[in-house]
């Protein structure tokens, strides 16, 4: 894993006129006004999806030799930092890492050494939350939707302590831009609802932006962690 040394700790009344004449004022005037502002939401999160895919792609291009390390150790510090409010023996759950993704699977390796357990996510349908089996270095994967792997039906169903979460842009406040299917939200809802779960974000330093647009059902970090720094999201 190597020394946690240079890791740094941050915590939106017509008259009346024929409806072919006003189609367009007739359909809005029909939605309630929380309706529009989710819209406006949601389509500034694609405009924001397509910016932060471009910025991701261009940081793990210029990404030196030593990303890897340097990223695992400062997440290695995150969880020093909160050992006392973790089990001795804490479930971590990592990603198989896609093109362009931080790869935490040295991360998880350490978990294990240390005594604790370490899980993968997989999906199990449209609008579910995610389903966390266990699984270590060396241990079969099946393939997954979207590219992902993922462990067999045969693994260990799980409940992780810690969720390490891919993203596409991150703010300091804690909220995420993901592929937009809304798995990582639906899981930290249900987790959450269950006990405590710590939520770490895990990111290029470059994909931090100034905000980034939320509505009700996102769920915030606790903590985002990148190749410079760990960062504790305000509030958290």
């Amino acid at each position: 894993m190597g020394s946690v040394h240079g890791a740094h700790l941050h915590q939106q009344a017509t008259e009346d006129k024929p409806v072919n004449d006003l189609c367009g004022v007739v359909f809005l005037s029909c939605l309630h006004p929380a309706s529009l502002i989710l819209m406006s939401i949601d389509e500034e999160k694609v405009r924001l999806r397509d910016e932060a895919c471009q910025r991701r792609e261009t940081a793990h291009a210029a990404a030196g030799p030593d990303t890897a390390e340097r990223l695992c150790a400062n997440l290695a510090a995150v969880f020093e930092l909160v050992a006392d409010a973790l089990p001795d023996s804490s479930m971590v759950s990592g990603y198989w890492p896609l093109t362009g993704e931080l790869d935490v699977r040295p991360l998880l390796t350490w978990v294990v050494e240390q005594g604790g357990a370490s899980c993968l996510p997989v999906v199990v349908g449209r609008d579910r939350p995610l389903v966390f089996r266990q699984w270590q270095d060396g241990e079969p994967l099946d393939s997954g939707t979207f590219g992902t792997h993922h462990p067999p039906t045969t693994a260990a169903e799980v409940r992780p302590d810690v969720v390490l979460s891919p993203l596409l842009a991150f703010d300091a406040t804690g909220y995420r831009i993901g592929w937009g299917g809304g798995y990582y939200d639906r899981s930290l809802e249900m987790l959450r609802g269950q006990g405590p779960v710590l939520a770490v974000g895990v990111a290029y330093e470059a994909q931090q932006v100034d905000a980034v647009p939320y509505n009700r059902y996102d769920q915030r970090l606790d903590w985002v962690v990148t190749e410079e720094r760990a960062m504790r999201m305000k509030g958290s």
